[in-house]
C-alpha cells in the first residue's frame, strides 16, 4: 500500500487528497483480503470515508478513482498534464527527460494517479504464488500499478483472470527494451497458471507511420516469432494482428464499437492530444487497444463470460489508454482492467535520449552478433565514469546514469552480484571497462540463446499461436 501522508484532512491540495484516498483504498483492500480484525478494517474503512467527505468539500464533486483533479477533458483522466519546463513529458509516442538518471517515476505515479508497487504487495504476490518474486519486481522495474490487490483477491478465491499485453510492430527488428513486457509477462504467466492474449497493433502503426498495409502485417507476423521464441506456452497464449481478428469476430467489433459510443472526441483529445489535421483512423484507434481489456472480446476463449478480469503488463506510457479503458468499463458492464507498469529502458546513449530502430546503434537488436553486441556496449553505452582512471579511483563511478550498469539490473538475475558490482564500481574499484565487459558477458549469450529459440519458430507455429482457438484453460 503506498503511504498515506500524515493529517490526511489537512492535504494541502486536491491532487495529494486524491493520491491519500487511492493509498487508503488499496489499504482496505489489503486488509480485507488478508482477513484482519474488524476494528482495523473498520477504522480504515472510516478514514477513506472521511477523506472522501473531504475530497467533496474541496472539489464540489464525488471522488471517481480514474479522474484525478485538474484534467482538460472532463470525465477521464488526461494522459498530456501540463508539464512545467523541465518537467518529464510521457504519452504513447514521446518519453522526454532532461535528467541523465532518467524519468521521475515517483512524480509519474502522482501525476497518472496510479499507485506504487511497494514491499507489501510484492510479499503478497510472493505468498500467493509461492514463488520468489522475478528480479523485475525485486528491483522496482515494475513500479507502479492499478488494482493488483483486486486480482490477488480474486485469484485466492479461486477465481479467474487473464493476461492481456500487446506490442506495436513498426519494423522487422526488436531490440531487447521490446522485450521487457514479454519476459515479465512470460513469468506471471507461469506463476498465476493463466491465459494470456497479445495484440499486435499492425493497424496502428499503418495509421502512425509510412508502411503499406502489408508492410505492417508482415511485421507482426515477424515480430510474433520473437514474442513466441520468449518461451510463451501454445496451450495458454492467443497472438493476434488487428488486421486479421478485426473481421472474423464479432465479439471483439462489438466491443470496440461500445467502446467508441462512450468516448467523445473531446476526450481523446484530451487524453491523447489528437488534433483537427489527424486522420479519423487515430481518433477511433483506442477503442481497439482497449477491447482486448474485456473477456468478451475473445468468445473462442472464454466463451460467453463477460465478468473475467483483465491484467496488463506494460510500459507506462501506455497508461493513457488503459485510463480511458477503466472509465468506459463499468458504463458497458465489464470489470476494469488492472495493471503493472514498468518503467523505460534506456537507449544506449543514456536515459536523456530515445531508442530508434531507425538507429541501429541506439540500442542491442535481437539480430545482433555477439561481435556487434561487444562493439556497440564498447563504443556506444554512456558511461557513468569519470575522465581519468584516477579521477575514477578515487571518486568512483555514478550507477544512476550509467547505461551498462542499468542494463545489468534488467538482465543479471544474480542479486547479491549486481550489489557487488554496484558497490565497486561506485568506490573506483571498478572501472568503466570492466563493468562493460560483464553487460557484454551477460548480454551476449542471452541474445544467443533468443536467435536460437527464435529459429526453431516455423509459420506453422506462428500460424497456431495466431488462430483463434479454444485455450487449455477451464471458464465454465
Amino acid at each position: 500500500m503506498a503511504d498515506v501522508p500524515n493529517g490526511e484532512q489537512g492535504c494541502s491540495s486536491p491532487l495529494e487528497l486524491f493520491n491519500s484516498i487511492a493509498a487508503q483504498g488499496e489499504l482496505v483492500r489489503s486488509l480485507k483480503a488478508r482477513h484482519a480484525a474488524k476494528d482495523e478494517i473498520d477504522s480504515a474503512v472510516k478514514m477513506l470515508l472521511s477523506l472522501k467527505m473531504s475530497y467533496k468539500a474541496a472539489m464540489g464533486e464525488d471522488y471517481k478513482a480514474d479522474c484525478p483533479p485538474g484534467n482538460r477533458a472532463p470525465g477521464i483522466d488526461s494522459g498530456l498534464d501540463a508539464t512545467e519546463a523541465g518537467d518529464d513529458f510521457v504519452d504513447p509516442w514521446t518519453v522526454q527527460t532532461s535528467s541523465a538518471k532518467g524519468i521521475d517515476y515517483d512524480k509519474l505515479i502522482v501525476r497518472f494517479g496510479s499507485s506504487k508497487i511497494d514491499k507489501e504487495l510484492i510479499d503478497r504476490i510472493e505468498r500467493a504464488t509461492g514463488q520468489r518474486p522475478h528480479r523485475f519486481l525485486r528491483r522496482g522495474i515494475f513500479f507502479s500499478h492499478r488494482d493488483m490487490n483486486q486480482v490477488l483477491d480474486a485469484y485466492e478465491n479461486k477465481k479467474p483472470f487473464y493476461l492481456y499485453t500487446g506490442r506495436g510492430p513498426s519494423s522487422e527488428a526488436m531490440h531487447v527494451g521490446h522485450l521487457i513486457p514479454f519476459i515479465f509477462t512470460k513469468w506471471l504467466q507461469d506463476v498465476f497458471n493463466v491465459p494470456l492474449v497479445i495484440q499486435m497493433t499492425d493497424d496502428e502503426k499503418y495509421l502512425w507511420k509510412e508502411l503499406t498495409l502489408e508492410q505492417a502485417h508482415g511485421y507482426a507476423v515477424e515480430n510474433a516469432k520473437d514474442i513466441i521464441a520468449c518461451g510463451f506456452d501454445v496451450n495458454k497464449t492467443f497472438i493476434f494482428s488487428d488486421l486479421d481478428y478485426m473481421g472474423m469476430s464479432p465479439g471483439f467489433y462489438k466491443n470496440v464499437v461500445k467502446i467508441q459510443k462512450h468516448v467523445t472526441f473531446n476526450q481523446v483529445k484530451g487524453i491523447f492530444g489528437f488534433t483537427d489535421s489527424d486522420c479519423i483512423g487515430k481518433i477511433s484507434f483506442p477503442a481497439i487497444q482497449a477491447a482486448p481489456s474485456f473477456s468478451s472480446s475473445f468468445p473462442q476463449i472464454f466463451r460467453d463470460r463477460t465478468d473475467i478480469q483483465c491484467l496488463i503488463p506494460c510500459a507506462i506510457d501506455q497508461d493513457p489508454y488503459f485510463r480511458m479503458t477503466r472509465d468506459v468499463a463499468p458504463r458497458i458492464g465489464y470489470p476494469k482492467p488492472a495493471l503493472l507498469h514498468s518503467t523505460f529502458f534506456p537507449a544506449l546513449q543514456g536515459a536523456q535520449t530515445k531508442m530508434s530502430a531507425s538507429d541501429p546503434n541506439s540500442s542491442i537488436f535481437l539480430t545482433d552478433t555477439a561481435k556487434q553486441i561487444k562493439t556497440k556496449v564498447n563504443k556506444h553505452a554512456f558511461s557513468g565514469g569519470r575522465d581519468t582512471i584516477e579521477e575514477h579511483r578515487q571518486f568512483g563511478g555514478n550507477c544512476d546514469v550509467d547505461v551498462s550498469f542499468m542494463y545489468l539490473t534488467f538482465f543479471l538475475e544474480d542479486d547479491d552480484r549486481l550489489e557487488q558490482i554496484r558497490k565497486d564500481y561506485s568506490s573506483g574499484a571498478m572501472l568503466t571497462g570492466e563493468l562493460k565487459k560483464v553487460l557484454i558477458e551477460v548480454l551476449q549469450p542471452l541474445i544467443a540463446e533468443h536467435q536460437a529459440r527464435r529459429k526453431e519458430v516455423t509459420d506453422e507455429v506462428v500460424k497456431e499461436f495466431m488462430t483463434p482457438r479454444k485455450l487449455s484453460y477451464d471458464f465454465e
